[in-house]
């Protein structure tokens, strides 16, 4: 297919894309929290807990 008979649409050179940059940032953003909340219910959780106590309480007695 000819590029000429493409069937996208195509935007002139003049378009205003200085919103697309904050879209972008905002979009991050979002991710990044979604992200901490997952890894701050994991961390939170009793088996985490649990094997994080149980790894410095062996570091601890281990008189080394």
């Amino acid at each position: 297919m000819p590029v000429a008979s493409c069937p996208l649409v195509r935007f002139p050179a003049s378009v205003d894309d200085r919103g697309v940059t904050t879209a972008e940032y905002a979009l991050c953003a979002v991710s990044a929290v979604a992200f901490a909340g997952v890894l701050y219910a994991i961390l939170t959780g009793d088996t985490v807990n649990g094997v994080l106590t149980d790894l410095v309480v062996d570091a601890l007695s281990s008189g080394v």
